[in-house]
């Protein structure tokens, strides 16, 4: 039963754990030092992802400073309450031996993200939405 369960929760525990080292990671180099963890591509071509910023916003959030990680990257911001959920429930169906069927909310909520990313990175970019911009 034991080597079962082990098995089970292998991927959340080591997603989670991996998650965990890179914040812990992040919260030791700070990421507001220009290079401390190289050189972002999309800014080298010019543009800002909507991942710029996401970096110096989970530094910001491990030294408790809320406002200057929203303001580092919002969207990341707002979506990390969701992604532990998310993992906390992927982790805790694994552990009881669950499978949770997709519900026919899944894809329009996966297309109404990848919506979000798009709108966010257009309007991080250009003139209006410069409050965005990492």
């Amino acid at each position: 039963m034991l080597a079962t369960r082990t098995r089970q929760v292998l991927w959340p525990a080591a997603t989670i754990g991996a998650l965990a080292a890179a914040t812990v990671a992040l919260a030791l180099r700070d990421p507001h030092a220009q290079g401390s963890w190289g050189a972002c591509p999309s800014a080298a071509l010019g543009f800002a992802c909507p991942g710029c910023g996401g970096l110096r916003a989970v530094n910001d959030l491990t030294h408790g400073r809320f406002l200057d990680a929203a303001s580092s990257n919002v969207l990341l911001v707002a979506m990390i309450p969701v992604a532990v959920f998310l993992l906390g429930r992927w982790a805790l169906d694994a552990w009881r031996g669950t499978d949770r069927p997709a519900s026919a909310l899944t894809t329009p909520l996966v297309v109404l993200l990848l919506v979000a990313l798009a709108v966010f990175t257009v309007a991080r970019n250009l003139p209006f939405g410069t409050w965005l911009a990492p």
